[in-house]
């Protein structure tokens, strides 16, 4: 028989009618396709039969021979696949289309069962059914259109099915569950499947004699696909006479007077919506049940037995009905058994006389229910309050006497509030055992945020005493403003509206003996916001004392000017260099590095605190590092976190800065990392981001420039990608790197391969650098026409001081900044370095210079210069090569565009056409949109690309002049 084709010659059976013609096995069953015109049929396609059909001839009804072409069932289900969504198909083949859909849906599902045809053949079929199979099975019968089962049958002298002259039909249903099977038989068949099972049976296509499996079939599919299903109700009986309990008895009486049955109920697989007591068909024939449906009865109790074992009682009795339950197995239903049996099938029904409604929730609770008088000792403290089983009914809580009530129920009922209700052992066993466990008040304080806590490895819905609630409501919105604050009348400036609003967020943190970190953009002037909360502490007893501020060096001149600009007359001292002391340091400002502070941890440490600040906070985000453990030996009353960027790479970071300034909040780092940081980075689940969202929000205030009504008062900034090509010498670089170390990589194993990518991805930037760079060569080497990017640098720079403008020009290599320094040296042009090794001192008055106007060209290396300098004399950015992080690249953008800014601030990346820089500007463009919620892993990711990636990624793709 020849093969189906996809094309035209399937297209074309789609219009025609098709009817299906059942077969002993299954999987022998043809669907013949026939035109209703007579017209020729498609030569070389399954195979051409004259096919006697019941179809009209002149307007009456009548047995007719046509010629067909019959495809097996496997062959066939594609062409019926296309006439399902083909508008010009046949109506009956459009039919059997649907209902091939409706098969493979069934055999995707693992809705198959083995069994044996009549003729004793081995034969998959569909099942089990649920009722919406039903249903569905019902519903596409009554659809099927008369070509769909124009097969005659013999002549009958009455029936349903009997055509307008006599002829009788196939049942619609019938057929099509004939069908479905057909198509579910073939699915499994393949010449793998024989030789992996070691036997033909349910495996080859051939038919294979299976008599002897016949009752074993039956066995596997008992209370699976049987023509019924059973469910449990479970009756309240008097004890007394054994008779159903009536409501005002049951609402009346006391719980020993009670007694608990289950009756088995019986329900139609044809029609859902038949039910009765199993004793009653088994007294009598009952409508909607046919002849086995005992016996399929029997084998579902059967099956049930297996999940819950008590119902082998019911396989004892002379008619399987019913049966007294034990106060322990209604206990057992309640804990386990009720979801065992819904597993497989077979619903559980309580009387409604009954409540259900018992729900258990963890509670936080204190002693008195008031807030402590001292917070800020509270939260820092150590103090402690208690995890307790809070029950309630609805959304209404028990009271301590229900709850003891509750604990002491010896049944699985219990009076409450004039109703009888079930009670689960597990709901007793936490009425019983009521405090779970003591937890710590900042603990307590984020489960009230997030209204859930994990107890046990689950999550459990927590309900917060009435005074944590309040504390919850007060914090979580960061930007609340009902509580008025002023400005501090020591403050030299006026602050913006959303400065105030970090003014009081600090403010209101902080008093709480809360920290936070103020994560505004870059430029926003977190520095002068801090500066207000410092004052405006000294106003009261309790929170008055110096503030330390740990910063990068480069940042030591800022604060300290910063300080005499908005706090004329407040004290501020460096403790840095080799004469540092905190002598008299008992008021104000000290400024000191991170690395003074790893050098004098235990001297800073020793000194009296009102507030301790991390500026530039991301040099602490590794909690193994150090800086990180000397920061958290200094105490102080207060911790504030400043950063631009509190997650640069992954969420640990953000853990190590809130660990700080508020520690216990997150919990440990490993189960951070196992609640938190692995659901959201590795498995994106919003769920859990969204909660984790909810418990930092109060604690971590993030302002953008792009905020409406942040600062609107910013001019507008233009970034632009500059394309620019390859020389010649460049581009043959390009290609032998990419050559050479892409076989290297291909070669090597999982360990040294890493390495050999870091070192391709450096090298190809060099390169789109400068050759110069890459080769290493001697400091008088030619750098003119060597180099796209040179030559695109001179244009800029030419346009920028032509109309008396000031760049910035950023690098990620110190030895590029300094060939860019003698280029324009050779060229005449004014320019200043700042990289790592710059001391402190020298880049205050390189600052200073180019802010006072005398040097136009600034240049400097990314790493070192990226955050905390003030340069807004700057109208242009260029950044010579890219950063794998754009928050990066946006800090150093930030150094010109930021308060203070007065002129339109243009942005310039520089791209060499047709390279890895190239698709790297694409990805990063990507990620920049979700910079907040992607977490990039940098060039780490990149070496986990696979070779055929990662030479894509390098290939170079024209560019070149």
């Amino acid at each position: 028989m020849a093969a189906v084709v996809a094309g035209g010659v399937s297209a074309e059976l789609t219009g025609y009618a098709a009817v299906f013609r059942p077969a002993d096995p299954p999987r022998d069953g043809v669907v013949a396709f026939w035109d209703p015109e007579q017209g020729p049929l498609p030569l070389g396609v399954g195979e051409h039969v004259d096919l006697e059909l019941v179809t009209a001839v002149d307007g009456q009804v009548a047995a007719q021979v046509v010629r067909a072409i019959e495809l097996p069932v496997g062959d066939a289900v594609a062409v019926l696949g296309r006439a399902r969504k083909s508008p010009g198909a046949h109506p009956a083949a459009a039919f059997w289309g649907g209902a091939a859909l409706v098969a493979l849906q069934l055999v995707a599902r693992g809705r198959l069962l083995p069994g044996v045809s009549p003729a004793g053949h081995d034969a998959w079929r569909v099942g089990p059914f649920d009722p919406a199979d039903v249903d569905r099975v019902v519903q596409l019968a009554e659809a099927m259109p008369p070509e769909a089962r124009a097969l005659p049958l013999e002549p009958a002298a009455a029936s349903p099915d009997q055509g307008a002259n006599g002829f009788r039909l196939p049942v619609a249903e019938d057929l099509v569950r004939a069908f479905l099977d057909a198509v579910a038989d073939g699915m499994p068949r393949s010449p793998a499947a024989a030789k992996a099972h070691g036997t033909g049976l349910f495996a080859a296509k051939a038919p294979q004699p299976a008599t002897r499996l016949r009752s074993w079939a039956g066995e596997v599919s008992a209370g699976l696909d049987t023509g019924v299903r059973i469910s449990l109700r479970i009756d309240l009986l008097d004890a007394s006479t054994g008779r159903p309990a009536d409501e005002q008895r049951a609402g009346t009486g006391l719980d020993q007077g009670l007694a608990f049955r289950a009756a088995v109920q019986l329900h139609s697989l044809k029609d859902p919506t038949v039910m009765a007591d199993a004793a009653d068909v088994w007294a009598r024939d009952v409508p909607g049940f046919g002849p086995r449906a005992r016996i399929d009865a029997t084998l579902a109790i059967r099956r049930a037995a297996r999940v819950w074992a008590p119902l082998h009682r019911l396989l004892d009795a002379a008619v399987p009905d019913r049966m007294e339950l034990a106060d322990e197995e209604v206990a057992d239903l309640l804990a386990t058994g009720a979801q065992r049996l819904a597993a497989a099938g077979i619903d559980l029904h309580w009387p409604r006389s009954l409540g259900r409604a018992l729900t258990a929730r963890a509670a936080i609770t204190t002693t008195p229910d008031t807030a402590p008088s001292d917070l800020p000792g509270f939260f820092g403290g150590g103090a402690t309050l208690d995890f307790s089983w809070q029950v309630a009914l609805g959304n209404d809580p028990l009271t301590a006497q229900e709850m003891d009530q509750l604990a002491e129920a010896t049944r699985p009922v219990v009076r409450l509030r004039d109703q009888w209700m079930l009670v689960d052992p597990e709901l007793a066993r936490k009425a019983r055992e009521r405090i779970l466990k003591p937890v710590t008040a900042i603990e307590a304080l984020g489960a009230a945020l997030t209204g859930t806590a994990e107890i046990d490895g689950r999550q459990v819905a927590v309900t917060p005493t009435k005074w944590l609630d309040e504390l919850r409501a007060r914090i979580a919105d960061p930007d609340r403003t009902d509580e008025p604050l002023e400005a501090p009348a020591a403050l030299q400036a006026t602050l913006r509206d959303y400065q105030l609003r970090g003014l009081q967020w600090l403010v209101r943190m902080t008093s709480l003996g809360l920290g936070g970190c103020l994560a505004d953009d870059m430029g926003l002037g977190k520095t002068i916001t801090l500066i207000s909360l410092h004052l405006h502490r000294q106003t009261a007893e309790q929170t008055s004392g110096p503030t330390l501020v740990v910063c990068p060096a480069s940042l030591l001149g800022n604060w300290e000017r910063e300080v005499h600009r908005f706090a004329p007359g407040t004290p501020v001292r460096r403790f840095h260099g080799t004469s540092r002391s905190l002598d008299g340091a008992d008021t104000g400002f000290v400024l000191t590095t991170y690395g003074t502070l790893r050098r004098d941890a235990k001297k800073l440490a020793g000194h009296q605190w009102g507030l301790l600040v991390a500026d530039e906070a991301q040099h602490v985000k590794n909690p193994a590092s150090g800086t990180a453990k000397a920061l958290r030996t200094v105490p102080a009353r207060a911790r504030v976190a400043l950063t631009g960027t509190p997650v640069e790479n992954n969420l640990s970071e953000l853990w190590a800065i809130l660990d700080w300034t508020t520690p216990g909040l997150l919990g440990r780092l490993g189960t951070f990392r196992s609640r938190w940081a692995i659901p959201i980075e590795a498995d994106k689940d919003q769920e859990v981001a969204e909660r984790l969202a909810t418990l930092v929000r109060p604690f971590l205030l993030r302002r953008r420039k792009s905020d409406p009504g942040i600062a609107p008062e910013l001019p507008p900034k233009t970034e632009t990608d500059q394309a620019v090509s390859l020389t010649r010498e460049q581009a043959v670089l390009y290609e032998a790197t990419v050559r050479e170390l892409m076989d290297a990589v291909r070669a090597s194993d999982a360990m040294a391969r890493r390495g050999l990518i870091v070192k391709l991805l450096t090298g190809l930037k060099q390169i789109c650098n400068h050759p110069v760079q890459y080769l290493k060569e001697p400091a008088g080497a030619k750098l003119t026409g060597r180099s796209g990017k040179l030559e695109l640098l001179d244009e800029l720079l030419g346009t920028i001081l032509a109309e008396d403008g000031a760049v910035l020009v950023f690098t990620q290599y110190v030895e590029m900044a300094r060939l860019l320094e003698r280029h324009l040296a050779d060229r005449g042009v004014p320019t200043q370095l700042l990289h790592g090794g710059t001391p402190v001192r020298k880049r205050e008055e390189m600052v200073e210079r180019f802010q006072a106007g005398e040097i136009p060209v600034f240049l400097l290396s990314l790493k070192a210069a990226g955050t905390g300098l003030n340069l807004t004399r700057a109208d242009h950015v260029v950044h010579y090569d890219r950063w794998w992080n754009p928050a990066v690249e946006d800090q150093a953008t930030d150094r010109a565009y930021r308060i203070g800014q007065i002129r339109p601030v243009q942005v310039h990346r520089l791209i060499a056409e047709g390279t890895i820089e190239d698709r790297i500007a694409a990805m990063l463009a990507g990620k920049r949109a979700l910079a907040d919620s992607v977490l990039t892993a940098g060039e780490a990711a990149l070496t986990e690309l696979t070779d055929a990636e990662l030479a894509d990624l390098v290939e170079l793709r024209g560019g070149v002049r």
